[in-house]
């Protein structure tokens, strides 16, 4: 049988380019052939070093469809990402997002012809300031760390206007998302990295060696990375408070303590939500992300603009706002990530919020203690959502890290946990199974793990070669990192060296 067009070119794992397809006049002429660009645009405008593909609509959609069967999604298998939450996301939340009156709204409708919108973006940020614990929320940002940017900028105005500029300080536990740290960084704070203690969590001895009248924002995620709970928060807390600094809650681990735990009751005073952990938001792709901002009743004032407000029975934005640190993002692109999240959370209503959060630290010890009994786990006591395993004895023992641990699990249809992260445990690997997981799912992960743990025992080369049923096989992620080829060359095809070999 002869090749299908995209599979008879090219190296990209037996897959090839779209440019390196078709030939000239081969795409359609189903409609009548559109006016020259230069009728829209001055040639000053065009390129003309911009070789596009010449392909008929039905390789392209043959080319396409074969590169969506390619790839791993939630959709086809188990997806324990620590610290990432990839859970399942239900239709019927798509369904209301995609609706037409939301979908193909103008960004420059006005607010009287946007009412329905602007309503959905009120009723979230009432929703999440009341499941949170916070004053209000702003839902202008573009993801969490975005969030964290604008949270960071936010305590900078506040200490500028109190006269307070010596706070330069940010204090950031070593169980922190790496965003955390980059965020203070990118906002001329200077980073304390603070060591959590032998149970895995910060401690206020600790905290109170760094804290003083420098300092500005102490950031901190509860449940930690560990998946453990920061059992002296509130201590923790009122400590910074009482040193004159404010609170930051990394919303990321939000997933374990919704409707139980408030962080404005444990003493935050900035917060960030990410939707795509906790509110069922698609996860990845390169589209819009939702990171929602929250702020206590003193640092209402210095959200993004603009902010839904209301007005009786009608809504609008209001950018008048004098201290507010300034839009953090130009429209609402990602306005259909509100209807999404806000649709969960009505499906969900405060009973189905809270079994959400009791189904996914259910999950989570349940594969722990399972995943104990063949794999190191450092912090053997009820986790939250997410809990931590070491492979370091196999890798003393046989040689195994992590890394082949993680890469045997794609042989097996899994997609493979978050790895050396945290930090602080040796050849780490971070699980994290969700509350949309069941039981069959989760005994079955087990087993695959045990499996594999096994064979680095009989077997340690069998690992150093996975994955050898995926697509593109192990590469040499040093190479791929350092030298990465993300163009492509019409005349002299890829530079030699420029990226591992596709496994044959």
């Amino acid at each position: 049988m002869s090749p299908q067009p995209s599979e008879a070119a090219g190296g990209n794992g037996g897959v090839a380019l779209i440019f390196e397809l078709g030939q000239e006049g081969r795409a359609n002429r189903y409609l009548e052939n559109a006016k020259p660009l230069e009728t829209f645009l001055p040639p000053s405008l065009l390129r003309d070093d911009l070789p596009l593909p010449d392909n008929s609509e039905l390789d392209v959609v043959r080319h396409y469809t074969q590169l969506s069967q390619r790839t791993f999604g939630i959709d086809l298998g188990f997806y324990p990402l620590g610290s990432c939450t990839m859970k399942y996301n239900p239709r019927v939340n798509d369904a209301v997002a995609t609706r037409h009156e939301f979908a193909d709204l103008h960004p420059y409708t006005p607010d009287e012809l946007a009412q329905g919108a602007l309503q959905v973006m009120y009723e979230l940020e009432r929703s999440l300031s009341s499941l949170f614990g916070m004053a209000a929320f702003s839902l202008n940002p573009s993801a969490g760390a975005h969030a964290e940017l604008g949270a960071l900028l936010i305590a900078k105005k506040f200490f500028k206007e109190r006269g307070q500029t010596q706070r330069d300080k940010v204090i950031v536990p070593d169980t922190a998302h790496g965003t955390n740290p980059a965020s203070a960084a990118m906002c001329g704070f200077k980073v304390i990295s603070l060591p959590s203690d032998e149970r895995g969590r910060v401690s206020v001895a600790e905290i109170g060696k760094v804290l003083g009248a420098d300092t500005a924002v102490c950031m901190m995620t509860n449940p930690n990375t560990l998946g453990l709970f920061e059992d002296e928060i509130a201590e923790i807390a009122a400590a910074v408070h009482e040193a004159g600094g404010l609170m930051y809650y990394d919303g990321a681990n939000a997933n374990a303590i919704m409707g139980y735990a408030r962080p404005g009751d444990m003493g935050f005073d900035l917060m960030h939500l990410n939707t795509h952990k906790t509110f069922t938001i698609p996860h990845g792709g390169g589209g819009a992300g939702h990171g929602p901002l929250g702020v206590a009743a003193h640092l209402v004032e210095y959200l993004p603009i603009p902010v839904v407000v209301r007005e009786g029975s009608s809504f609008r934005l209001d950018f008048d706002r004098p201290k507010s640190i300034g839009p953090m993002r130009s429209f609402w692109s990602n306005f259909a990530h509100a209807a999404r999240a806000l649709a969960y959370l009505y499906a969900n209503g405060e009973e189905g919020l809270k079994r959400v959060s009791q189904l996914a630290v259910l999950n989570a010890n349940y594969l722990r203690v399972k995943v104990a009994e063949f794999l190191d786990t450092p912090y053997p006591e009820n986790c939250r959502h997410e809990f931590v395993a070491s492979a370091q004895r196999l890798r003393k023992e046989h040689g195994v890290r992590a890394l082949d641990i993680a890469k045997a699990l794609l042989d097996c249809g899994y997609m493979a946990p978050t790895i050396y992260f945290p930090l602080i445990v040796p050849e780490c690997l971070m699980i994290e199974p969700t509350e949309t997981e069941s039981k069959e799912t989760l005994d079955a992960f087990a087993q695959a793990l045990q499996t594999i743990v096994e064979r680095a025992a009989s077997d340690p080369e069998a690992l150093f070669a996975a994955p050898t049923t995926t697509v593109v096989g192990r590469v040499d992620e040093t190479r791929a990192a350092r030298r990465p080829d993300l163009r492509w060359r019409p005349a002299t095809g890829q530079e030699e060296g420029s990226r591992p070999a596709p496994k044959k």
